[in-house]
């Protein structure tokens, strides 16, 4: 396993996508060598250079095209869909560099079997993959220990998402659990504590892992038997550590403060504190600049769509729940909550604008709030601001929910690239388990893969309301 981010990311994948991109640059080579022989193949100074960036924009292709995700390519029919769509904007912004670049085009000769070599190799190589998913190879065996919710939960995550690197060898349920899913399905359950001998069963089952998902610990916990597993060189981890590193968020309605005390994380030295200051300037200045001519192309047409004003500015709560006004482009009619009071917006809500439709789901709206990053009332990355009339709510049912004023609020953030837009109180706990998780394991390199996820968020409109 490969941790990055705390959440650990099974070295199978990472060598999955390395050969992809491998195949990809060996692709470019194959292609020079088959159509001009080896004197163009040495003489090309620009060779490498060209392969490898021919590389980078299909991989990248692939990546925002959902090609890494296995819950969506689940069959060779979207496989083919998905790759082809891939290739042929990998096509469209490799011919914009080109007409910006001449020097380092490639023949089209070369462009066009270097595709056809690219399809053969990924689809071969996908193909073998699939093998190696549904027999389970290469992945660490794990002994689940519990029967509540925080055990249902790991146990649903690991069976449905095929390429997490964990297969569960066995379930043993505390005394008095029986474990069952939501939706019906059990996995083989193996025993209750008391009536076998852990040692004995990870043993006969060559298990890698067991994950203690017990959530009452007093009593007829089973320390001996742990302790006797871990004595023998066995890996054992605390169900909501486990939890955390496989599905990157936290779960609040599991995790007790004793967890959070005793758990790494939540630095905010002083040194990353300044370079995310740093970044936040630089990123609020260069972006207001670009998006001038988006900025007065929008202010015109709600001018010309509905009354009222081009901005509109609310009152959030920031860092340490002091107040500050946030500044968005007007979405909604004017006095949209003059009935209705302060409500969260929904689907298809009907005081949203035409051209309200298109800037949220575009994220245009909230460019002004790049003015609130500047001033440094918010940061471009964290959870995002709320108002106080929902948050005096949110606190009383929502554990662990102040928590999040300890950062500033952000324009994008970990919860809004994971789960999207939220609308009920079990949106907002969902939402607080992956701001929590930001917090705790906030990295300036978790800030740049935040930033590449809100992309490929806001190019497919995912997630607005």
């Amino acid at each position: 396993m490969l941790r990055i981010f705390k959440q650990n990311y099974p070295i199978r994948n990472i060598f999955f996508i390395s050969v992809e991109g491998l195949a990809m640059f060996v692709s470019v080579l194959l292609a020079t060598r088959i159509l001009y022989g080896p004197e163009l193949f040495l003489q090309d100074t620009y060779l490498t250079f060209k392969a490898f960036l021919i590389s980078f924009v299909f991989l990248l292709c692939l990546y925002y095209n959902d090609l890494y995700d296995f819950k969506i390519v689940n069959t060779f029919t979207e496989l083919g869909v998905r790759l082809l769509q891939a290739l042929g904007v990998a096509t469209i912004f490799l011919a914009g560099v080109y007409y910006l670049f001449p020097e380092i085009i490639i023949g089209e000769g070369i462009f066009i079997l270097t595709v056809l070599i690219v399809i053969v190799m990924i689809v071969s190589w996908r193909l073998l993959y699939s093998v190696i998913l549904k027999y389970g190879w290469f992945d660490h065996k794990i002994l689940l220990l519990g029967s509540g919710k925080l055990a249902q939960g790991i146990y649903s995550e690991i069976t449905q998402k095929r390429d997490c690197g964990y297969r569960i060898s066995a379930v043993v349920t505390d005394k008095n659990g029986q474990f069952s899913l939501l939706d019906g399905s059990k996995p083989e359950v193996m025993s209750a504590i008391g009536d076998c001998e852990l040692s004995t069963l990870v043993k006969e089952l060559n298990v890698d892992k067991i994950v203690v998902a017990i959530k009452e610990r007093r009593g007829s916990f089973p320390t001996r038997e742990l302790l006797d597993c871990r004595v023998a060189g066995i890996d054992i981890i605390e169900g909501n550590s486990f939890n955390e590193m496989l599905t990157g968020k936290l779960s609040v309605k599991d995790i007790n403060p004793a967890w959070l005390i005793f758990s790494e994380g939540f630095k905010k030295p002083l040194v990353r504190r300044m370079i995310k200051r740093v970044e936040d300037i630089l990123f609020s200045i260069i972006l207001l600049i670009l998006f001038c001519p988006v900025i007065l192309l929008t202010a015109l047409i709600i001018k010309l769509d509905s009354k009222g004003p081009v901005l509109y500015s609310q009152e959030r709560v920031g860092r340490r729940k002091q107040p500050y006004m946030i500044h968005k482009f007007r979405s909604m009619v004017t006095d949209a909550e003059g009935a209705t009071g302060p409500v969260w917006a929904n689907q298809n809500d009907s005081r949203i604008t035409r051209v309200g439709k298109f800037i949220r789901k575009w994220r245009v709206d909230e460019i002004p709030q790049l003015w609130n990053v500047l001033k440094g009332e918010m940061s471009f990355i964290g959870p995002r601001p709320e108002r106080e009339f929902f948050i005096g709510k949110l606190e009383e049912i929502i554990p662990y929910y102040k928590e999040r004023f300890t950062v500033k609020p952000g324009l994008t953030g970990w919860a809004q690239v994971c789960y999207g837009y939220g609308d009920s109180i079990e949106d907002a706990m969902e939402k607080l388990n992956y701001d929590l998780f930001y917090i705790k394991n906030y990295s300036i390199f978790m800030d740049f893969f935040i930033i590449i996820r809100t992309v490929k968020t806001v190019l497919f409109g995912v997630g607005a309301r």
